[in-house]
């Protein structure tokens, strides 16, 4: 229970905002989807999915201290981007970038909790785990496997015979993170990314 009444503000949150910021991103870019369904919001109601946003990663991180889940997808339509191959890549990156964005916050409150002399243990923790989730939940989707946000860039950036061989990928993808993670593979490969966030963190605190 403990580790529930941490880590639950947190992994709201980050899965909140990070939905939230690609329909944004795709608004400003030209497809009004996710707008028109009411899925830029900052209400968590509207982007959580029971099993992957509340159950699966709290009773992973309770289970094996790794965070794992998802979010009810933000649907884009991207044919209705301005400019498609290019502009899928800064819609798939601004849910990476606001969880960055998000641990640098938690750190500042970290350090202005040490400021302010508070000694509340469960304050720090869950500055803490704030950190810890949204770098998990960067380093987990700039992995370049689709449909995960990683594997959007990659395929805006390859020539377009590449991107749509690329794009097959995509309904295996999840089996693929799934056999990644029961391999113990999924931590080697996301061990860069948390080292580049964990080093831009670690500037704030």
């Amino acid at each position: 229970m403990q580790a529930i009444a941490v880590y639950a503000i947190p992994v709201l949150f980050a899965i909140t905002v990070h939905e939230a910021s690609h329909g944004y991103v795709a608004r400003m870019f030209g497809d009004n989807t996710a707008y028109v369904l009411g899925r830029v919001t900052l209400n968590p109601l509207k982007h959580i999915d029971p099993i992957g946003t509340i159950a699966l990663p709290l009773g992973m991180v309770i289970l094996t201290g790794f965070m794992f889940g998802w979010a009810k997808p933000v649907p884009v339509d991207w044919g209705s981007l301005r400019r498609p191959k290019r502009d899928m890549i800064w819609v798939a990156a601004a849910g990476p970038a606001v969880n960055l964005v998000m641990a640098i916050l938690w750190a500042i409150i970290f350090r202005l909790l040490q400021g302010a002399g508070v000694e509340e243990r469960f304050f720090f923790e869950v500055a803490r785990a704030g950190i810890q989730v949204n770098l998990v939940f960067m380093a987990l989707n700039l992995l370049p496997i689709p449909p995960l946000d990683g594997g959007r860039i990659v395929s805006g950036l390859l020539p377009q015979k590449l991107s749509i061989a690329y794009s097959r990928i995509e309904p295996f993808g999840l089996f693929i993170i799934i056999g990644l993670l029961f391999t113990g593979a999924l931590n080697f490969l996301l061990k860069p990314f948390l080292a580049i966030g964990e080093a831009i963190v670690s500037v704030f605190i």
